[in-house]
């Protein structure tokens, strides 16, 4: 490589290597429930509206560790799923604004990690499931958090 002034300089390549991140998705089971993924092995996983959960959607990349959780009456985590894509436009979306993510089943819990469980530990209490119910895709930032949702779920 060659500076400015012509001279030859050396130069360092440095690879940043990233992380795997921890995602939690949502779904109502009765719409589409961690069964159906798992016979189907894999999904597009769309329909996200939220612009903070659009956002964390578009963060998803290729491996990334998912956890499933179920809303409604179960509202427990249930089975982990790895994503098999990175996040990418939604052909659907006439908009250009909303993404998507292909995402496969891993396996289920031996025991699902209820809503209540992950409440009652103190550890969680700035998880995002637990601050902001509603939101459909958040990212399970925090080691501990990851650690912690894996410790319940053989208890």
């Amino acid at each position: 490589m060659r500076s400015r002034s012509g001279r030859r300089v050396a130069c360092l390549r440095v690879d940043i290597i990233r992380l795997m991140a921890q995602w939690l998705v949502k779904e109502e089971p009765e719409h589409y429930n961690y069964d159906q993924l798992e016979r189907d092995r894999k999904t597009v996983w769309a329909g996200v509206k939220n612009p903070l959960a659009q956002k964390h959607l578009r963060s998803i990349q290729k491996g990334d560790r998912i956890f499933y959780y179920h809303t409604g009456k179960e509202k427990a985590v249930v089975a982990t799923a790895k994503a098999a894509s990175d996040a990418y436009p939604d052909p659907g979306d006439k908009t250009g604004k909303l993404f998507v993510v292909d995402i496969a089943a891993d396996k289920k819990l031996p025991h699902p990690v209820t809503l209540a469980d992950i409440k009652a530990d103190r550890a969680f209490a700035s998880f995002p499931l637990v601050r902001m119910s509603r939101l459909s895709v958040m990212p399970v930032t925090d080691a501990f958090q990851h650690s912690g949702i894996r410790s319940l779920e053989f208890t």
